[in-house]
């Protein structure tokens, strides 16, 4: 496990994580936009059945949980981009350990190494998850 990233490997992270920013708030524009034209022609006059009303109900449902995952990652984000700012990018939230570099690669926003993480997802995990 490296103990320290260099100066290129934070810089690509950076930019990696900078250009995912940029591509998710371009996709929460458009689904924004999209949304907004959706509601307008329901207003317009179209007559919908029951049935088609709790399908639309639904896809706007669907729409909203998107841009919720899209808004929380762009959080996630700007947590990491400070964390970079501050130093502490590659820096374990829970041990303080180094996080490995082909974690960050992987996973850019991550703020804890792989045996914290997996510590932390086996401590909240609740079993309240949909199954197939």
């Amino acid at each position: 496990m490296n103990d320290q990233l260099s100066d290129t490997q934070i810089h690509h992270l950076k930019q990696q994580l900078e250009n995912r920013f940029n591509a998710l708030w371009e996709e929460i524009g458009a689904e924004l936009e999209g949304a907004s034209k959706e509601r307008f022609q329901q207003i317009s006059g179209e007559v919908h059945d029951l049935e088609d009303e709790s399908i639309a109900d639904l896809f706007a449902d669907l729409n909203l949980a998107v841009l919720d995952r899209h808004v929380q990652e762009t959080r996630d984000i700007n947590s990491a981009l400070a964390r970079i700012d501050k130093g502490t990018y590659d820096t374990c939230s829970d041990c303080g350990e180094a996080i490995d570099y082909q974690r960050l690669v992987a996973y850019p926003t991550a703020s804890r190494c792989v045996r914290c993480q997996d510590a932390w997802e086996k401590m909240h995990y609740d079993g309240s998850h949909a199954r197939l």
